[in-house]
């Protein structure tokens, strides 16, 4: 931090009053100041020669351009690294050519105005993702506040908290937080989905999820949540494969065959992120919308397995396929896989079972048969229905 040429500056709606003097100081010593019009009117920074507004989409490289040229000042909302823009910049450079000045931000501001336990609270932009992206996160008392886009998109917001069953949910839309020209609106999801919003961005909501009922945590979630066409794992059988699997979070997951995805959307779920190959276009469709529900960090290709997997990024620690499964697609995958990987197959064919235990003689590994028995009418009365036995070969690549 001896010679930093970058000055990060969070800003608070209080504008130049709620700067530290450290951060007053190096904004005044700027040659150049990026922001956007907001927070340069909030600085007294008109836009002109010194006083230069971020491009739309936001990019970060007219600022980066100047590095080793001018003193920079960039000003961005409340705490630069906290959904702000200064890990955008950060990326870009080596560590001591910056000097960060953060501000509380607007989740601090608003968690103390309304008396939660920031670490207790869910902090998410959704200025451009998807309201699905709270779907694994919703669970009855649990304390949320969100970065939206507008008034309008606040609204949004209480619709689809309604449409997914928490429409009692206390909700509050808080227009300019913090500043002189702060507004709030309050009530329920319900009753903010049908009043015109009028307030104006930035528009932040919060609320703490009431009357709906939250996705369980744990793997082997009911085939009823998934989109699919009848070709998908089992909840028993899931439970188990997730747990053969062994996923870690960051890790990425290759899903050869994937269906539904519903393996992989549990895989994402528990912190990582996921391939999946699929060569029918219907399934593709089932995954990418199951994928949006759970907001799972997954991508989906469609194809055949085998001739696809020269293409496939990122690559790999653990491999799951639930069909289509033979000798060439795994020694296809050796070839293809140089780091260590683990591999999970689900054979129910007697051919492929007749496989995995050959390769399980050959190769080693763990080899289970799994069989499960559901009760269902008879008549009048209930019996147990088995389902077909299920091969499980679990390998961990040498």
């Amino acid at each position: 931090m001896a010679n930093p040429w970058l000055f990060i500056i969070g800003i608070h709606p209080s504008g130049l009053d709620g700067l530290s003097a450290a951060a007053r100081r190096d904004l005044d010593d700027a040659s150049i100041v990026f922001g956007s019009p907001r927070h340069l009117a909030l600085a007294d920074v008109p836009l002109g020669e010194r006083g230069r507004a971020w491009p739309v989409p936001f990019d970060v490289a007219p600022a980066l351009a100047l590095r080793g040229q001018a003193r920079v000042a960039v000003l961005v909302s409340g705490d630069p690294f906290h959904f702000g823009g200064g890990a955008s910049l950060a990326r870009c450079l080596d560590v001591g050519e910056w000097k960060n000045h953060p501000q509380p931000s607007t989740f601090s501001w608003i968690a103390g105005e309304l008396g939660w336990s920031l670490e207790d609270t869910q902090c998410l932009g959704l200025h451009a993702r998807p309201f699905d992206t709270l779907t694994p996160l919703l669970a009855v008392g649990q304390r949320f506040v969100c970065l939206v886009r507008d008034g309008a998109a606040g609204q949004c917001l209480a619709v689809w908290l309604s449409e997914q069953g928490w429409g009692e949910s206390p909700m509050w839309l808080v227009s300019h937080a913090g500043g002189d020209l702060q507004s709030i609106c309050s009530g329920t999801a319900r009753e903010l989905s049908t009043t015109v919003s009028v307030l104006e961005a930035p528009l932040t909501c919060a609320f703490e999820a009431r009357g709906g009922d939250g996705f369980t945590r744990v793997p082997g979630r009911s085939i009823d949540t998934f989109a699919h066409d009848g070709q998908i794992t089992k909840s028993p059988v899931r439970a188990m494969t997730l747990a053969a699997l062994a996923p870690r979070r960051g890790e990425c997951l290759w899903d050869l065959g994937a269906g539904s995805g519903s393996v992989a959307i549990e895989w994402c779920l528990a912190g990582g992120r996921a391939v999946c190959v699929e060569q029918h276009a219907e399934r593709v469709a089932n995954i990418e919308q199951n994928a949006r529900r759970y907001a799972a960090a997954l991508r989906v290709v469609q194809g055949d397995s085998r001739p696809m997997l020269a293409q496939l990024q990122p690559e790999p620690q653990a491999v799951f396929v639930g069909g289509g499964f033979n000798r060439d697609l795994f020694d296809a995958l050796r070839a293809r896989l140089q780091g260590p990987w683990r591999l999970v197959v689900n054979a129910v064919a007697l051919e492929t079972q007749a496989l995995l235990m050959e390769l399980h003689r050959v190769h080693g590994g763990q080899l289970l048969q799994l069989q499960w028995s559901e009760a269902t009418p008879l008549g009048g009365m209930q019996a147990w229905q088995a389902a077909r036995p299920l091969v499980q070969w679990i390998w961990n690549a040498p």
